[in-house]
């Protein structure tokens, strides 16, 4: 067993190695073209109306800050051994590759195979999410790397996916399919906020994952009430759906303490 903890610890730590080195590519440090001038400008801001404003990517380095610490911690001697280490390394691990892999794909690849590259890393994001919630934190570091960060990055690629997909369907569709995106894009809105709130439920009301998707949807608020392509429905709508996720995740959170606390003090 304790060959193959040190094997975790060795894969994790590579797959961080290799998701950073793709981000850097993607980003356009290495030579290669910057994601949002990639698959002729379909994944910039302007590419479809679900796509957020550019700021809105920061967020990504708030993931990889987290990424970071959280592969640091895990290498520690007393980590080796953890059970809850053990349930979950394998698959954060899973979930670095997978974001490097799509940074390559959409870099080398298709956009096609980009929306398939990402629909499976949000699938291996929601398992490791709900792994969290079922295997109990040791201790707040543990909490916060662990879950916090996992929240994060699954929050923020629920709301890249709709995008990616949406840039996807943008680039293959004839002309008059615009004429309906102000209808489409609520509807899809909707469905993202029926989504984050049942992300909220099943992971008892977690806060990171509320806190990514209304960043996201807020930004793409104002990439459709201030730039190109224009649309106040979709706009107003994203607003709304993130006061309701992140007012979700805050009351849940809440409420969740102060019956932790209350419970303690019984």
């Amino acid at each position: 067993m304790a060959a193959r903890d040190l094997t975790r610890q060795i894969v994790v730590i590579s797959a961080f190695c290799f998701m950073i080195i793709a981000a850097m590519v993607g980003t356009g440090l290495f030579g290669g073209t910057p994601v949002q001038d990639l698959q002729d400008g379909a994944l910039d801001e302007d590419g479809s109306y679900l796509a957020p404003a550019s700021p809105a990517f920061s967020i990504w380095s708030v993931i990889y800050i987290g990424l970071f610490a959280y592969t640091v911690w895990q290498a520690l001697p007393r980590q080796r051994g953890s059970e809850r280490q053990r349930a979950l390394g394998w698959l954060i691990a899973g979930t670095m590759a997978l974001n490097g892999l799509w940074l390559v794909i959409a870099q080398f690849g298709s956009l096609a195979m980009t929306v398939l590259s990402i629909i499976v890393l949000l699938a291996v994001l929601g398992v490791t999410f709900h792994r969290t919630v079922i295997e109990p934190a040791d201790g707040w570091a543990d909490r916060l790397l662990v879950d916090g960060v996992t929240g994060l990055h699954l929050g923020w690629v629920t709301l890249a996916t709709v995008a990616n997909i949406t840039a996807w369907l943008t680039s293959i569709a004839p002309p008059e399919w615009a004429d309906a995106a102000d209808l489409w894009g609520v509807i899809v809105l909707i469905v993202v906020g029926v989504v984050g709130l049942g992300i909220e439920a099943a992971s008892r009301w977690r806060l990171a994952p509320a806190l990514a998707l209304a960043w996201g949807l807020s930004w793409l608020a104002v990439a459709r009430l201030t730039g190109d392509p224009s649309s106040a429905a979709i706009g107003v709508t994203a607003l709304i759906v993130a006061g309701l996720i992140l007012a979700a995740g805050v009351l849940g959170t809440v409420l969740r303490v102060a019956t932790g606390v209350r419970n303690a003090e019984a």
